[in-house]
């Protein structure tokens, strides 16, 4: 395999792992590390283990078929069916929307110290007119990318410079919830452990396949989790070293940033602000692009990333985002992690329909899940109804 076969299969892996990552990511990690220092590393490595196999099985579905997963739906549960599943991975892109929006306005409203809501009106308005300009929206993706590696460098100068405990971060890796840390761990699993970032997947890799008009392609669908799963570590561990013991709340977008003191001293603000907003930009056009586009589907119109009706519904979706941020953004950071955490009633219906199309032979042929990815992946959908009822308790049952 060449570099540019090589890169090709990094692809998908890599823009699923872009979706997962944003300001929800920066700000659920920080958090954990600030208030828990090292003791919920071990949820990090749960969380790329079982991304890891949905992330396979949506590649795999993105091999095997022929046409689109909400097609499936519809055909053998009636286009009700698919239309149900289209609006709910559309409310699960809403409130993703939302923690993308607040990311924006916090990022360039702290930076600039200005109202946060002026921001996410005037990004949010860019974004859907980057929506019918494609070719600029690829340069500015390029650029915003760039910001993030910038932010994600910094976390990992810091890393190297703070030289956190071996001992310390080995005791993290032993299993425990302490106290008050629930609501946290489940908004984390919620947002890493993306189902409809997997379901999207499979819909990029087909169209790439589809595109190579018959010519063999390989896909890495841990590449990306792996990277991921990395950095939540690393920025889990700076906060870890450098917030938990001065008993820093990460209440705001600057607190987070003085995880970045000891490399950067006084212009850790800067860099962390401009990194997350790059962060938040290049989320909130991805993750709407992903509703809009499988709602479109579920809806009998273009399945096409990027078609007619995909994008008016992405437009959309931006739209509730940014209204629901607006709204409730009294309290920036504590939105961002509720909105990760409600997500987790919603996501088993999505990931049990993923579920069952990878376990159909008929449809999957030698793509159909082995008894070991069954059981595996019938895990983490449990893991998932689990985290769903204490979220339900931890929400609505104090």
């Amino acid at each position: 395999m060449n570099v540019r076969q090589l890169l090709t299969s990094l692809t998908p892996g890599l823009i699923t792992a872009a979706l997962i990552f944003g300001p929800s990511k920066m700000t659920i990690t920080s958090k954990l590390g600030a208030q828990f220092g090292y003791s919920l590393l071990w949820i990090v490595g749960v969380a790329i283990f079982f991304m890891c196999f949905f992330s396979n099985m949506a590649v795999r579905i993105g091999m095997a078929l022929d046409k689109s997963v909400l097609t499936v739906v519809a055909e053998k549960f009636g286009r009700k069916a698919a239309i149900a599943l289209g609006v709910c991975i559309f409310i699960v892109c809403a409130s993703f929307q939302s923690g993308n929006s607040t990311g924006v306005g916090i990022s360039l409203g702290e930076l600039t110290d200005t109202s946060p809501v002026i921001w996410v009106v005037i990004v949010n308005a860019l974004s859907i007119l980057l929506l019918f300009t494609k070719n600029i929206y690829k340069m500015l993706e390029r650029v915003m990318i760039s910001l993030i590696a910038i932010m994600l460098l910094s976390f990992v100068v810091t890393f190297i410079i703070v030289k956190p405990e071996a001992k310390a971060m080995a005791e993290g890796l032993v299993p425990r919830i302490p106290d008050g840390s629930l609501g946290l761990v489940i908004a984390f699993g919620a947002s890493f452990i993306s189902i409809v970032g997997a379901f999207y997947q499979a819909y990029l890799v087909n169209e790439k396949r589809k595109a190579s008009k018959g010519k063999p392609v390989k896909y890495d669908s841990v590449f990306g989790i792996l990277v991921l799963g990395t950095l939540s570590v690393i920025v889990m561990i700076c906060a870890a070293v450098v917030l938990h013991p001065a008993g820093i709340k990460v209440t705001k977008a600057t607190d987070m940033s003085l995880a970045l003191i000891p490399a950067f001293g006084k212009s850790a603000s800067y860099v962390f602000l401009i990194g997350l907003f790059g962060a938040a930009f290049s989320s909130l056009i991805g993750n709407a692009s992903a509703g809009g586009t499988l709602l479109s589907d579920a809806i009998g119109k273009s399945s096409k990333v990027g078609g007619a009706t995909s994008r008016w519904l992405t437009a959309a979706i931006i739209i509730v985002g940014a209204v629901i941020s607006i709204i409730f953004g009294s309290a920036p950071l504590q939105l961002i992690v509720l909105a990760q955490s409600i997500t987790i009633f919603i996501v088993p219906v999505i990931g049990f329909t993923l579920f069952y199309v990878s376990n159909n032979k008929a449809l999957m042929g030698s793509y159909v899940n082995t008894v070991w990815m069954k059981l595996v992946i019938g895990t983490g959908m449990a893991l998932i109804v689990i985290m769903a009822f204490f979220n339900f308790k931890e929400l609505f049952l104090k």
